[in-house]
């Protein structure tokens, strides 16, 4: 066997399990015979208990406060950062950059920070201005000091070019791994919905401003149609509550998170997929979510919302259509016109096919590789 090229540790204050980008950063990296060892967190997993090795993930507690969860999750990375030495860091996110960066150059390796979001202006934080601030100037120190900032859109790229006056960017898109003919599990029979009933999908973590709270209050005048969400989430509580509210719990169903693997497959048994991301923070404008992709991927169209860089794709690759979101009745009418036109839907799924041959891991992958692990 030959030996390892370099190590390589990659951190994310998320589940790498459940984050198809690490864990197609760490199969591409492994093909490519570096060590890759992983830090990772989960505190949404109902009685999860933290897996140990190389792909580890420690379980965090958020129901006590913020503060000891922060604290906990600082003490647990700092740890592992202290028992492994690595040749290149990859940093995936804005709360693990700064102990990343520290580490990294203590051993005078390299560190990659994957601003997969405009940080400071998440949804979540648009009504706290000092965290907002706090955030700001964590990047702002860091950013221009590390040796590559991965991004997953251009317009992301050209925001934070203006904002951090910095060049040292590269594109590399939350894009699913390319897959042919994708065996398909049928979640009307998995979920007991009628054959001839149509499916809309959202698949993501569940969070305000990605248009389910839209599409729960308008499901009930969308005929024949049932609303499944795969995913988990801080607002799920929220979104179950108003399904009771509406009293539409036989047309929405909440599936849960799934592994990767099983993805796509359940993606391919709908009709629709849905991204319908609300312009509500300048992070939600710049959207190029990967469950775009993964409609794509899985061939169904899709239908989003008329933000900047997913309408790009939509339009550039004619997979589905965009819509406003500031009338209610108006999504009523897309999604039924949509699912009523069979000719529609041949079109957009064939195009898919074609598009997905290009929009995928493999191919987005090889240009960063050739541009810096060669």
């Amino acid at each position: 066997m030959s030996e390892f090229k370099k190590k390589v540790i990659i951190t994310f204050l998320g589940n790498t399990y459940h984050d198809t980008r690490v864990v197609n950063l760490i199969d591409s990296l492994s093909q490519l015979n570096y060590n890759v060892s992983t830090i990772s967190f989960d505190w949404k997993t109902e009685n999860f208990k933290s897996i140990i090795g190389k792909t580890s993930v420690y379980k965090l507690d958020k129901t006590k406060s913020s503060l000891s969860f922060y604290f906990n999750f600082i003490f647990k990375l700092v740890q592992q950062l202290l028992k492994i030495k690595a040749d290149l860091y990859f940093a995936e996110d804005i709360y693990t950059l700064p102990f990343v960066y520290f580490f990294a150059k203590k051993n005078n390796a390299k560190v990659f920070y994957n601003s997969r979001e405009i940080y400071a202006h998440l949804a979540g934080l648009r009504n706290k201005s000092i965290v907002q601030k706090i955030i700001s100037q964590i990047e702002k120190k860091f950013i221009c000091k590390v040796d590559l900032v991965l991004v997953t859109g251009e317009m992301d790229a050209e925001y934070l070019r203006e904002t951090y006056s910095i060049d040292n960017l590269f594109v590399l898109r939350n894009l699913p791994k390319y897959q042919k003919n994708i065996e398909s599990i049928d979640l009307h029979k998995k979920l007991n919905i009628p054959s001839e009933q149509k499916i809309i999908l959202y698949q993501g973590v569940i969070l305000e401003g990605r248009g389910i709270t839209k599409v729960i209050e308008v499901i009930d005048k969308i005929p024949n149609t049932y609303f499944v969400i795969i995913g988990e989430g801080e607002f799920k509580d929220k979104f179950i509550q108003l399904v009771e509210e509406k009293g539409v719990g036989n047309r929405v169903y909440f599936y849960g998170a799934v592994n990767h693997t099983e993805l796509l497959p359940l993606t391919k048994g709908a009709d629709l997929g849905l991204a319908l991301i609300e312009n509500i923070s300048i992070s939600y404008y710049y959207a190029l979510p990967n469950k775009l992709f993964e409609y794509i991927m899985a061939e169904i169209p899709v239908l989003v919302s008329d933000l900047p860089q997913m309408k790009k794709i939509v339009e550039q690759y004619k997979v589905g259509e965009c819509i406003s979101l500031e009338n209610d009745n108006e999504i009523v009418t897309k999604i039924a016109s949509m699912l009523s036109s069979e000719k529609k839907i041949i079109e957009y799924k064939a195009h898919a096919s074609s598009a997905a041959k290009e929009l995928n891991w493999q191919h987005e992958f090889k240009k960063f590789k050739e541009k810096y692990l060669n």
